[in-house]
């Protein structure tokens, strides 16, 4: 239950309270800043990292590190403004909890509703089934190293068991419970990451950091961009914040930030190891995959321990924004659909059935055409269509002689340089 709430003194930031009936009691549930920057780096911190060296490998630490910086700046800018138009449309609409979606068909009507639908729906499901593919493999692995059997089980019960145990956590767990959980399993992703950072640095080469071939860049920008997506829950932090600007903000750029310095160290750490001959090998066109130099390392089997457990909870987090993102998407087309437990069955079935099912028949029937869906979904989602919103909006606040100051700076000329550069990357895609 939510009620709307109008400031009356400069300190109060909120647009609205979010609160709950439970147990007869009607309390105040406000969402945390802590808990919502977890969303924000447990939904970008996913199978994105994983891939990010056998990407930039060609290319050298220095050319990625400069890309990935740049493509960040990027990604943070985009979700301020999908921000800035939730907040906005609240305000119009009077009610939260808008999807981006709605957001979009308010604001540039019926046909940008369906191109972003098509957008999200497709790269949503897409990276579903890629995170419970490669979450049911590693489940799998552990389970049978535990027991000390080696490929008994068949790829359709990892990924059953998968989506079964994450999917029925979701499912069944009150909204605070799974934020709580979710900032436990970033937790243990922080941990377990500094862990084979260490480990990792052991066995640096300085002579790879020398290595830049600048020209191999473009292959790597569609990953980045996908590695470096969290867009689709922005919205759900928006309601869970109450609509509060300031905690908006620091959620995006802090949650945003924490992946960032991650990805870039482990760029470098991964890249790092290895030899010279091998990144020009890599980049002669020759796969690579870049966890096999910290699986087969001196480190032995802690590093291998501590690979799998990093693994498995990135993809768990970035699983729970996903599908979150998705019954924000399906709240939204399907607006009547009842809250109990019980009765939101069909709802996550239709999340949760289609990608268990694709990838248990085929893991890899995603993943050749990844590169080329995220290009073209993220930049149209995170690109194109937050900045014509943003504009449209604007234009009706100079109109209405608004005073509302917007998340982003930099007027026309930021709004023309994000639509560019999405356009730009379409192009070269």
């Amino acid at each position: 239950m939510k009620s709307a709430l109008k400031p009356n003194s400069p300190d109060v930031t909120r647009l609205f309270s979010n609160l709950e009936l439970y147990e007869n009691k009607l309390t105040h549930q406000p969402g945390s800043v802590l808990g919502s920057t977890a969303l924000v780096a447990g939904t970008t911190i996913g199978a994105g990292i994983l891939a990010l060296p056998a990407v930039t490998l060609p290319s050298g630490v220095v050319p990625s590190t400069v890309l990935l910086i740049g493509i960040w700046l990027y990604a943070l800018v985009s979700g301020l403004l999908i921000a800035e138009v939730a907040l906005n449309t609240m305000r119009r609409v009077g009610r939260p909890s808008l999807g981006l979606l709605v957001m979009v068909e308010r604001t540039l009507g019926s046909l940008g509703a369906r191109i972003a639908g098509g957008a999200y729906l497709f790269l949503h499901y897409a990276l579903l089934v890629a995170y419970v593919s490669q979450g049911g493999d590693i489940l799998v692995s552990a389970v049978e190293k535990i027991w000390g059997i080696h490929y008994v089980f068949p790829t359709w019960i990892g990924t059953t068991a998968f989506t079964l145990l994450f999917g029925g956590i979701l499912y069944l767990g009150r909204e605070k419970f799974i934020e709580q959980l979710n900032s436990a399993f970033v937790a243990i992703v922080l941990t377990s990451f500094l862990g084979l950072l260490f480990l990792g640095v052991t066995h640096l080469n300085i002579s790879s950091f020398v290595f830049q071939d600048w020209k191999a860049l473009p292959p790597a920008i569609s990953v980045m961009f996908v590695a470096l997506f969290y867009h689709n829950v922005i919205p759900t932090i928006v309601s869970q914040l109450e609509g509060d600007a300031p905690k908006i903000r620091q959620s995006i750029v802090v949650g945003s930030a924490i992946p960032l310095v991650m990805f870039l160290a482990w760029n470098a750490v991964i890249l790092g190891s290895i030899s010279v001959e091998t990144i020009q090998l890599s980049a002669g066109g020759k796969t690579f995959d870049p966890l096999q130099v910290l699986q087969s390392g001196s480190a032995g089997q802690w590093l291998g321990v501590l690979v799998s457990i990093f693994s498995e909870f990135a993809i768990v987090t970035s699983f729970i924004g996903f599908v979150y993102g998705l019954l924000d998407f399906f709240k939204d087309i399907f607006p009547s659909t009842p809250q109990g437990s019980s009765r939101r069955l069909p709802l996550y079935s239709l999340i949760l059935l289609p990608p268990m099912s694709l990838s248990a028949l085929n893991p890899n029937i995603f993943l050749v055409a990844l590169d080329y869906a995220g290009t073209f979904s993220i930049s149209v989602l995170g690109g194109i269509l937050p900045a014509l919103m943003s504009w449209k909006q604007r234009q009706e606040q100079e109109e209405l002689h608004s005073t509302v100051k917007p998340l982003v700076p930099g007027g026309k000329v930021t709004l023309i340089v994000m639509i560019g550069v999405a356009l730009f990357v379409l192009i070269g895609a």
